[in-house]
């Protein structure tokens, strides 16, 4: 249902004019308190956390969190870096929750939560992923789960639903992806009810990183030297987010879809009206409010045809636009799937760089003094 339906009512920008006027939900792609802080001003009810996140945090926000850091390594003269850098991970997520608490209590848990993402080094490992699924879980009653869409990850979806962890699945790209997720979520959430468990307050997502697939293809375009109008890719991600859409409502699947990894205008303004999620990060934010682009539902507008057949051309669109596309097996080798993990396994690395230095400084840095 959308906030509010009066003609004469004014609206901040037009991403609050869309959370006000439409089912679709923004929620801010940060975790920094800052940028949470304008998203919640123009209608942002939700946001996300990952080591990439992190990194860009402490690169922006050092003055405030170098202190801290110094506190939790002096707190844990045993810990290594890796343990330093979850606690930290743990810190901003649960300082952001905070902010969201009072639209999550005004949402009845659909809304007002932060994702925080399992280490995505666990991505092969079902267990340990559902292990840090429900730790995560208890760090702050609105926090939601992200879980790699790969294999192991469809399995420890199911079992977190089950134990009662909302979970958004992420590294998602395909149409097979996100059904498998569905599916995953639907069995969780009917075993809870089976066993007369709570579920009306949990608020699964499935996140389709759209961009990333138009990203994808156009290195495939680069690499055969295609000669397609490369203005088609842009499509890609909103083709597949569109028919899965469409698929979900037709299913009644209670995980809702959320739109991420923005790469133009047109990853947000073709899915308003959805009820769905979008999740731009700041800079695309501002980007879009101060656009003159006409908030109005899009999300049932058909892809042109014949953009969607020249898509068709290439084998990787193709499993990521058809049911049958991709099994479960494959998840894990679908080129999107192996670039997105690498980059999120190296800001691991990249975020224990930034503790190494700061739990052990790099003596050449340093002046000597002379005795």
């Amino acid at each position: 249902m959308p906030r509010s339906s009066a003609v004469s009512q004014s609206f901040k920008s037009p991403l609050h004019k869309m959370t006000q006027t439409t089912p679709t939900c923004l929620w801010n792609d940060s975790a920094s308190r800052a940028e949470l802080s304008y998203s919640i001003e123009h209608g942002g009810a939700g946001a996300t956390c990952n080591p990439v996140i992190v990194v860009d945090v402490l690169k922006n926000e050092w003055q405030e969190w170098h202190a801290r850091i110094r506190e939790l390594i002096a707190a844990s003269p045993a810990a290594t870096e890796d343990e330093i850098s979850w606690k930290l991970v743990e810190e901003v997520s649960t300082s952001a929750a905070r902010l969201l608490q009072p639209v999550f209590e005004a949402h009845n848990g659909k809304n007002g939560r932060l994702s925080l993402q399992t280490d995505p080094r666990l991505y092969r490992d079902s267990k340990r992923m559902l292990y840090q699924a429900i730790h995560f879980s208890r760090l702050a009653q609105n926090l939601i789960v992200k879980i790699a869409a790969t294999k192991a990850g469809i399995e420890a979806m199911e079992e977190a639903t089950y134990q009662g962890v909302s979970v958004n699945a992420t590294v998602c790209f395909t149409l097979p992806q996100c059904l498998a997720v569905a599916e995953a979520i639907e069995r969780g959430l009917k075993r809870r009810e089976k066993e007369g468990k709570e579920t009306s307050t949990m608020g699964p997502v499935c996140t389709i990183m759209i961009g990333r697939l138009d990203d994808w293809l156009k290195v495939v375009d680069g690499k055969l030297g295609s000669q397609v109008n490369s203005e088609i890719f842009e499509w890609a991600g909103i083709a597949v987010f569109k028919k899965t859409y469409k698929i979900f409502r037709e299913r009644g699947y209670q995980a809702r879809l959320l739109a991420a990894a923005f790469r133009n205008d047109m990853h947000w303004s073709e899915l308003v009206g959805g009820d769905i999620v979008i999740s731009p990060p700041h800079k695309w934010q501002v980007r879009f409010n101060a656009s003159s682009i006409d908030v109005r539902p899009r999300i049932d507008d058909v892809v042109d045809p014949a953009i969607v057949k020249a898509l068709d051309g290439f084998e990787d669109f193709r499993k990521a636009y058809s049911e049958n596309g991709l099994s479960v097996d494959e998840f894990d080798a679908f080129p999107p799937t192996r670039r997105t993990l690498r980059q999120f396994i190296n800001a691991c690395h990249e975020l224990n760089s930034l503790i190494r230095d700061v739990m052990i400084p790099n003596p050449d840095n340093e002046v000597p003094m002379k005795s």
